[in-house]
């Protein structure tokens, strides 16, 4: 089979949570033509997937008898723990010039390692709670450490996912539990102090802001009834879409310097408004399959790619006004 010149979606087969089938829908309510899906695992290290540029860009599967030269690619959806065998194709990407926002792979690395995070904040002026880096610390290690930001931390993997491992640790007794976790796990971890991140009935709550360049997308709120689990929605957290004026134009902008500190021109950033805003992260995948998700940040994401590729037919990007 060849194809020539469509968009091709480019998403982890492996993932369950639905954000490939917005893309694509997305994709066909722009384009009117249906995207080439294709599971990025075949160009993974080791995968059989090439990326050819010896002519025209050409991506190549043997095994699945695919050749397709893509006038745009949507890259989506890459697991955090697998991104960084995904670095050497992102390198051929940038080389061959096929349109794709937001796949640089160093801001995919300052993104995703926690601990260039902190470093991409701390050099870009962006306000976020004190973190220390632990690596195999001993218990006396770890236990300064704790003592250093007030006993009242947050504990988390360099590498995380979807709140997994994320512990709120105000005793010794947590502290060596965590610390022993990630021992067994050979994980490097953060020690993050508490952000006393609570509203008026005294749940935890954070914001999720996707940015796309200078424009703010989609603010969602996340609550967590639980004061000592993580404020994300895998973990329990109840998430409520907000009118985008319900955040004050100050984290708007905050949100997208956060975004622009990390080198992404498109992310989620979790952030709070206490000790006068302070940034968690910046996502570079948010889930797209939420309520809203497609027209707020698939459709405009997806613009955005074509309008890199300077496409000259967008037959029905005139009637797409993401709600504001």
């Amino acid at each position: 089979m060849r194809n020539t010149g469509p968009i091709v979606v480019l998403t982890d087969h492996s993932s369950t949570e639905g954000s490939s089938a917005v893309l694509a829908r997305a994709v066909e309510l722009v384009t009117d033509a249906a995207p080439l899906v294709l599971d990025a695992r075949h160009f993974y290290d080791g995968g059989k997937g090439v990326l050819r540029v010896d002519g025209p860009p050409t991506l190549t599967v043997p095994s699945e008898h695919i050749e397709v030269q893509p006038s745009a690619l949507v890259v989506y959806e890459i697991p955090p723990i697998d991104r960084h065998r995904f670095t050497r194709f992102q390198a051929a990407v940038a080389r061959s010039g096929i349109p794709c926002l937001g796949a640089d792979a160093q801001a995919w690395r300052n993104a995703t390692d926690k601990r260039r995070t902190v470093e991409r904040f701390r050099a870009g002026g962006i306000p976020q709670e004190e973190s220390l880096v632990l690596d195999e610390p001993t218990p006396s290690a770890a236990l300064t450490a704790f003592e250093q930001l007030g006993r009242n931390v947050w504990t988390r993997p360099v590498i995380g996912f979807g709140g997994r491992d994320v512990f709120h640790v105000t005793t010794e007794a947590q502290l060596h539990a965590a610390r022993e976790l990630y021992r067994k796990t050979g994980t490097s971890w953060l020690l993050t102090r508490d952000a006393q991140n609570f509203d008026e009935r005294g749940r935890r709550h954070q914001y999720r802001v996707v940015v796309l360049g200078r424009r703010v997308l989609r603010v969602c709120e996340h609550v967590q009834a639980d004061p000592d689990a993580p404020c994300n929605e895998a973990q329990g957290a109840v998430s409520t879409v907000l009118p985008l004026n319900a955040l004050p134009r100050r984290l708007h902008e905050l949100a997208i310097r956060a975004t622009a500190s990390v080198g992404l021109p498109f992310g989620g950033v979790d952030l709070v408004p206490e000790s006068g805003g302070v940034v968690f992260e910046v996502n570079v995948h948010p889930v797209l399959d939420v309520p809203q998700g497609f027209e707020t940040v698939a459709v405009p994401f997806l613009l955005a790619h074509l309008s890199e590729a300077d496409a000259p037919d967008l037959p029905r990007s005139a009637a797409v006004h993401p709600q504001h």
